[in-house]
């Protein structure tokens, strides 16, 4: 003989049910209304989460961060003469300008592949950017 299963045939449901969150039902009817864009930036903000990564949105002017996220461009734009490539860089939060001054380009620095930076957060424009961060590219297997 098993054991009574709670909450069954009752027509009610328990208090601790109706405190639980959505169930699995409620988020696949969620992913399916949300746009692709809405899960992508979910699941940045999720994966720099669990990286232990500061959010992009956090970061202070001045501020020594370790950021993580996917490059959305790469573009060769110099300043004051010298060549840099710059990229952005989103967590799902807002975007980070990465600059690498004097350099044309740098193997695996693509749009669409995912790294870890770290430096000195400066505002510039009103946008936080990174100049010749540490960096680390995350394994393609991650993407």
């Amino acid at each position: 003989m098993s054991a009574p299963q709670s909450g069954t045939g009752s027509g009610s449901e328990p208090a601790d049910r109706a405190d639980k969150p959505a169930g699995r039902l409620r988020r696949m009817f969620d992913r399916l209304s949300s746009s692709r864009q809405d899960q992508e930036s979910a699941e940045l903000r999720e994966d720099a989460q669990l990286s232990g990564c500061t959010r992009i949105a956090d970061c202070g002017d001045r501020q020594i961060v370790r950021v993580t996220g996917t490059l959305r461009t790469v573009t060769l734009r110099p300043r004051a003469g010298v060549p840099a490539l710059e990229a952005e860089l989103f967590d799902g939060t807002e975007p980070l300008d990465v600059v690498w001054l004097g350099r044309r380009s740098i193997a695996g620095i693509e749009p669409g592949r995912r790294l870890i930076a770290s430096g000195r957060i400066s505002m510039s424009h009103g946008r936080r950017v990174l100049f010749n961060p540490k960096y680390e590219l995350r394994p393609l297997g991650q993407e």
